[in-house]
């Protein structure tokens, strides 16, 4: 069996790698991860799963090895895990009654060879009051989420709609990766 790696250390990608199961572990790059905002979204979070896989498997060419990225977007503007209770406030009222994207990038390198690919899914947020927004924020579940929401939490009582790939809302597509994984395993 093929060495698998995943380069995150998210314990949201953990635990949906699991759903997979295939024995793999985790070895987290330390790589910049900054984006260029100003180019293709699409294209710089595949960019940055890019980075974090390659970084690992220059140390590890034995394995097959994952990275991946997810970024909320809403028009122009990307939200990311909120550095401060206010900042997550206002990504909340942000996606208040509104409809954002959520873009998961994902590398496969294996034996010097390279996939990349993203899933996108579309997110519509029922109204939220001003009430539930500080509530949910009392959780602290917003605040190392990009977007300051987990849709597989508590967040999931805001969310009217779904369209796309649920998985790739928590951080990785696990069926479009399954499947993408059979011909290197």
């Amino acid at each position: 069996m093929t060495r698998i790696i995943l380069a995150s250390k998210s314990p949201r990608r953990r635990e949906l790698m699991e759903m997979l199961k295939l024995p793999f572990e985790i070895i987290v790059s330390d790589i910049d991860e900054q984006i260029d905002y100003d180019n293709d979204l699409v294209k710089e979070i595949e960019k940055l799963s890019f980075r974090k896989a390659d970084a690992v498997y220059q140390e590890n060419k034995d394995a097959l090895v994952i990275g991946s990225d997810t970024i909320v977007k809403i028009g122009n503007d990307v939200l990311g895990k909120p550095k401060s209770v206010e900042q997550a406030k206002e990504m909340l009222r942000e996606l208040s009654d509104n409809t954002h994207e959520v873009v998961t990038g994902v590398t496969i390198i294996c034996n010097d060879q390279v996939e990349t690919f993203s899933s996108v899914a579309n997110v519509t947020f029922y109204p939220l009051s001003e009430e539930e927004i500080n509530e949910y924020v009392k959780t602290n579940e917003p605040m190392d989420k990009a977007g300051s929401y987990a849709i597989q939490g508590d967040g999931a009582k805001f969310i009217r709609s779904i369209e796309g790939d649920f998985y790739t809302i928590v951080g990785l597509p696990v069926g479009e990766l399954y499947h993408r994984l059979k011909k290197y395993l």
